[in-house]
């Protein structure tokens, strides 16, 4: 079983991403996976989005809701998806997270908090 599969069977991943200065900055995330490539959501605004932007290279482990690693850490690079993509990962992550992310939907209708202006982004592990 590739580490993309396994990764995904996990409910939640630590994603470190890297500041200007190095630094790596740990995120806890949900993924999706499909061909061997994992994807996670966030707000384009968002600390980790920018980091992406300015370095894509990421690790990624297993961890729990609290960011507890759970497992090794796997080297990848991290892309924003282009729209053809977005929806059949959109449609991932309903089928995994369904009543969590419907729930959260709901919730940011009510505070104004824009759940529906998500970015996407794959990450292609170093070694799966």
């Amino acid at each position: 079983m590739s580490l993309a599969v396994q990764l995904t069977q996990a409910r939640y991943i630590s994603l470190e991403t890297y500041r200007k200065s190095g630094v790596g900055v740990r995120t806890t995330v949900w993924l999706v996976e499909d061909g061997g490539v994992l994807y996670i959501r966030t707000d384009p605004k968002s600390g980790k989005a920018k980091r992406i932007r300015l370095n894509p290279h990421v690790r990624v482990a297993e961890s729990d809701f609290f960011g507890n690693v759970k497992g090794g850490w796997a080297d990848g690079e991290a892309e924003r998806l282009d729209e053809a993509k977005v929806d059949g990962v959109r449609k991932l992550f309903m089928k995994k997270y369904g009543l969590q992310i419907r729930l959260l939907h709901w919730v940011s209708r009510l505070t104004g908090s824009g759940q529906g202006n998500m970015l996407f982004l794959g990450i292609h592990l170093a070694n799966p």
